[in-house]
């Protein structure tokens, strides 16, 4: 019999399991509200047993008149829930019914950002979708069409009604404001979509034709085991698909009779998770997730001051037997990331893979991000216990491990990393430039909580890449901001000093390509030490391309001799 509980008030008492940080530190169902149009909306949250962070959430629409209680302990959907790892988030309809006038698409998509908070469990925007059965199919609808960016796949089994085209030009528009990594513009955007209903006619064949008009699908439908109608996106591609692959299926099943099945949902399942929703520039990417394990990465562990520390190594076969020594790249997540979810954000194993390089994937250790809160976000240079933990040794106990496997280049070691990740890439920088021939950190540089002044000297001289968004809150302060590209003073302070210690130019060359704009700052030889980058509208993120410009176009071009020298293309840079 489940319980409904309420979160903890202080959480700062949680044992956080040192075996596996990412593991929730509560399990069971919660209750938790989001605020719609000025009113308390109650939603339900399940998570199972020894569930990890960065899981999949399915927010549901139940059906009309059924108690959450009931739709959870009478269906099969606990036992989908701990098989599948997942997060559960259940809507209730107010009075028992749902409205068509917009207000329960706004309750289902303000609970796709409540979820998201980071105060009582860990999710990323990049996995989280959207079911609704029975009258809650309509409901699921609307809010998909209003923030169609934002979603990763939608599934409903019922009924249309034609408030739901009446809806589909509505846009959602708000966005968190203040300091938030979440940033919500709902755009148009493909959408894997699977529909379940009686009869393909009516409301229900305008809401299909939507969806096939919405992601570019074909007229010749297919069919498979569970869908009538299967409909592919079209094959042309004209823009790279490093950023947005064609995924968007629309699937239609007919002859629905009101009951789904745990078979039938599986299959629906399998379908739609193999989408993720990553922030990029302009609108969010869609694209396939590839489980690392198939993809080739290999999990590996080290103890470490009582914690279990993580990471993935990919190895290219290419270069698994490799005699010649290969270049190494530690790529690092991002706060409440993890290494799991940064190689599908990154994309820097496919990098790896069509260069020659290894690349090894490190998980941060834990930080309790606010008083009584959570205590296992993962954040690089973190605390547990109200005591700081350094992160450097384990990075460099790391890479010794695997240059102890493989034929590695000690010249050309590199780092990189997203927000915490690009904090950490720069104090590996300050703190252990002799084993780094250049480093690339992206939407951050530094911690201005946890880190000192910025450095009197680096020695060696580490060159760095700086990328960020240019609407990236935690480096850009357009009202205050400093240099060229308006970052906030801390970090004008940071990039200043480089300059300085580097003996650069303070006057960047200037160009653009694509969606970057780029302030390069070269040194007396021309060698460019200090590159930044800006990207044009993109918020706190990364995306793949950004691992392809960063190996191709900065890291690869140095390396460093046994005595420390750095050559940048073969020569001298100093």
């Amino acid at each position: 019999m489940l319980e409904v509980k309420q979160f903890p008030a202080d959480m700062s008492a949680l044992e956080v399991d040192r075996a596996d940080a990412k593991r929730c530190l509560i399990s069971g169902l919660f209750e938790e509200r989001v605020e719609v149009a000025g009113e308390k909306r109650r939603f339900y949250t399940y998570i199972t047993p020894g569930l990890c962070s960065n899981q999949p959430c399915l927010v549901i629409a139940p059906p009309e008149n059924m108690p959450v209680l009931d739709f959870l302990e009478k269906g099969f959907w606990l036992k989908f829930a701990q098989e599948r790892r997942v997060f559960l988030h259940i809507l209730e309809p107010k009075g028992g019914t749902y409205s068509l006038d917009g207000s329960d698409a706004a309750y289902m998509n303000m609970v796709y950002v409540e979820v998201q908070s980071r105060r009582f469990y860990v999710t990323m925007q990049d996995n989280i979708y959207a079911v609704g059965t029975g009258g809650g199919a309509a409901v699921a609808q609307q809010a998909a069409m209003e923030m169609a960016s934002e979603w990763s796949g939608l599934a409903t089994f019922g009924e249309m009604a034609p408030e739901v085209l009446q809806s589909f030009d509505r846009i959602h528009t708000g966005e968190n404001t203040g300091k938030t990594e979440l940033v919500v513009s709902g755009t148009k955007a493909q959408l894997p979509v699977w529909m379940c209903w009686e009869e393909t006619s009516g409301d229900n064949a305008a809401v299909r034709d939507y969806w096939k008009g919405q992601n570019d699908a074909g007229e010749e439908p297919f069919s498979n085991r569970w869908a009538d109608e299967v409909y592919f996106p079209s094959r042309v591609c004209k823009k790279s698909q490093i950023n947005e692959e064609k995924i968007a299926q629309v699937r239609v099943t007919s002859g629905w009779t009101g009951r789904l099945t745990e078979e039938f949902f599986n299959a629906v399942w399998d379908f739609i998770s193999l989408a993720r929703r990553h922030r990029s520039f302009g609108k969010k990417a869609l694209r396939w997730y590839e489980d690392p394990a198939a993809y080739g990465a290999e999990l590996h562990t080290m103890e470490l001051d009582g914690f279990t520390r993580r990471w993935y190594e990919y190895v290219p076969e290419s270069v698994r037997n490799s005699k010649v020594p290969v270049p190494l790249v530690v790529c690092m997540h991002g706060r409440g990331g993890s290494a799991e979810s940064f190689i599908d954000l990154s994309g820097m194993n496919r990098v790896a893979e069509e260069r020659g390089f290894i690349v090894v994937f490190p998980e941060a250790s834990v930080y309790q991000q606010r008083p009584g809160g959570l205590r296992n976000v993962l954040l690089w240079n973190g605390n547990y216990q109200g005591k700081p933990i350094d992160d450097v040794p384990f990075i460099l106990s790391m890479i010794e491990a695997v240059k102890g496997k493989y034929a590695i280049d000690a010249s050309r070691v590199y780092a990189c990393g997203q927000s915490s990740g690009g904090m950490m890439t720069s104090a590996l920088a300050i703190r252990a430039p002799e084993v780094f021939a250049a480093v690339a950190p992206w939407s951050a540089i530094r911690n201005p909580n946890f880190d000192g002044p910025p450095p009197e000297k680096i020695d060696p001289v580490v060159p760095y890449l700086f990328l960020f968004g240019e609407h990236d809150w935690l480096c850009v302060d357009r009202e205050k901001g400093e240099l060229e590209y308006h970052v906030a003073p801390d970090i004008a302070a940071f990039l200043r000093n480089l300059m300085k210690i580097y003996q650069l130019d303070g006057v960047p060359r200037r160009y653009a390509c694509g969606e970057i704009n780029y302030y390069v700052y070269p040194n007396a030889k021309g060698v460019p030490l200090l590159i930044v980058g800006t990207v044009k509208d993109m918020s706190h993120a990364n995306y793949p391309r950004e691992s392809w410009i960063t190996y191709d176009e900065f890291l690869a071009k140095f390396s460093r001799r046994a005595d420390g020298t750095l050559l940048y293309m073969g020569e001298e840079a100093l």
